[in-house]
């Protein structure tokens, strides 16, 4: 918990901060609070639609939860997104997340 809470304490004064709200979102899935991240990670990818590294956090975590259908979506989302932004490690750790669940 003395991560989550430091890493709560610095988004006092950059509440915003994509980098550390992914940070909270990762500590909050290693402590069981699959909600709690779920909700960073879509609040972060609705101000910040970019920031492709979230998408596959997010889709496992769905997937996870037995949420295939909504895991797909976030996956060719992040997809879309990466291959927009050049970002082809992330397309790829991506499209294969997307194939082994669909395939």
């Amino acid at each position: 918990m003395e991560r989550i809470e430091r890493i709560k304490e610095m988004l006092t004064s950059s509440p915003h901060d994509s980098f550390l709200n992914h940070a909270l979102a990762l500590e909050f899935i290693k402590a069981g609070d699959d909600a709690a991240a779920q909700t960073l990670f879509e609040q972060l990818l609705e101000r910040e639609p970019g920031y492709v590294g979230s998408y596959y956090h997010l889709a496992k975590l769905l997937e996870r939860n037995g949420k295939e259908q909504e895991a797909i979506a976030v996956y060719k989302k992040g997809m879309h997104m990466a291959k927009e932004k050049g970002e082809q490690h992330a397309f790829g750790e991506l499209r294969s997340a997307w194939e082994e669940l669909t395939f």
